[in-house]
């Protein structure tokens, strides 16, 4: 944040931010199950939702009224501090990553120029690593402290599937971090304005970076083809089998919430962020870089829902090797590469 601006206003501009930015990010998360479920329905050629409200727009809304209501059951067995803490610390994670990724460029306020994001940090690539691998926590603690051999096995799946493939994943950015020479989201996506043949996917070459990510963001959030912490057929609903109510929909929301800050990140990393054409007046020109941005969100969220809506879950063998035998090499070749080619043209 630019400009000369008193303690006072820091502090209620950052407030306006936070009450602005999490209630939208709650709206994303309960319209991307909406959008899943719709989008699921027809690739299976069946409807989806479609009778609360016009095309089940309000289902949304009735899911979440319906959850909230539901008898909040805790099973006897269970180790009550931690079973309730762990969807708490899941869900308070899987909001707070949010915080440091820019939505768009900067508004004048008061002679002061203020990033559209939550708070700029200059290491904010770091802090989102640290924030999405202690996620894992909460599910962990939910398989341990539920009791059940059902939840146990899922947590232990998560967990060792976290520890996988957050290697390949954090090597796969390191050939972005090369060309942009910094942590800084927004500079790394000010590294790439001026077009598309700017982007670090296609003008920084980091084609295979991407597929990386992408293969251990599916990963790390437990979708499918990778959803073997909560897979249905062999373990009922794996680590929150012994969760109901808004507890569950707590779990729920972190999981959704986590695809959101995947699809922020890889738009920002590789997609060139908010870039994109600007015209008409000043008002536009200031909103515009969010739609752009929202759009690129939006297609990895429909990409994510695509991969379920077509491909099978792995076996647990089959996961683990694809990221120690595939992915980490590739990574690994990926950052020599990248490395080589920033070298020879310097």
């Amino acid at each position: 944040m630019s400009g000369n601006l008193s303690v006072g206003w820091f502090v209620l501009i950052s407030v306006i931010k936070i009450l602005i930015a999490v209630p939208i990010l709650l709206g994303i998360v309960a319209y991307t199950v909406w959008l899943e479920r719709k989008l699921v329905g027809h690739i299976q050629n069946r409807w989806g939702p479609s009778r609360v409200g016009p095309f089940g727009l309000l289902q949304p809304i009735a899911d979440g009224l319906k959850l909230f209501f539901k008898e909040d059951l805790t099973p006897p067995y269970v180790h009550k501090a931690l079973y309730l803490l762990a969807p708490i610390l899941s869900l308070t994670l899987a909001l707070t990553s949010i915080a440091v990724i820019p939505v768009g460029g900067w508004v004048t306020i008061r002679g002061a120029r203020i990033p559209l994001q939550i708070t700029d940090v200059n290491v904010a690539l770091l802090i989102i690593l640290g924030i999405t691998s202690m996620g894992v926590y909460g599910v962990a603690l939910a398989g341990w402290s539920s009791n059940s051999k059902y939840s146990l096995l899922g947590s232990l799946r998560a967990s060792a599937q976290m520890v996988s493939y957050e290697v390949a994943l954090g090597l796969s950015l390191v050939g972005v971090l090369i060309l942009s020479g910094t942590f800084s989201l927004r500079g790394i996506v000010e590294h790439q304005l001026g077009g598309f043949w700017n982007w670090n996917i296609f003008g920084g070459g980091q084609i295979v970076a991407f597929f990386i990510y992408l293969c251990a963001a599916y990963a790390e959030t437990n979708r499918i083809p990778f959803d073997l912490p909560e897979a249905e057929t062999e373990l009922v609903a794996g680590y929150h089998t012994e969760y109901s109510s808004m507890k569950f929909a707590m779990f729920f929301m972190s999981e959704y919430a986590n695809m959101v800050t995947v699809a922020c990140l890889a738009s920002v990393l590789f997609l060139g962020g908010w870039s994109g054409p600007l015209f008409g007046p000043p008002v536009l020109q200031a909103l515009l870089p969010v739609f752009w941005f929202f759009l690129r969100v939006l297609f990895f969220l429909f990409l994510y829902i695509w991969v379920r809506g077509t491909l099978p879950r792995f076996r647990y063998d089959q996961l683990m090797a694809f990221s120690w035998k595939f992915l980490l090499p590739l990574a690994i070749a990926n950052v020599i590469i990248t490395s080589l080619v920033v070298a020879l043209r310097s």
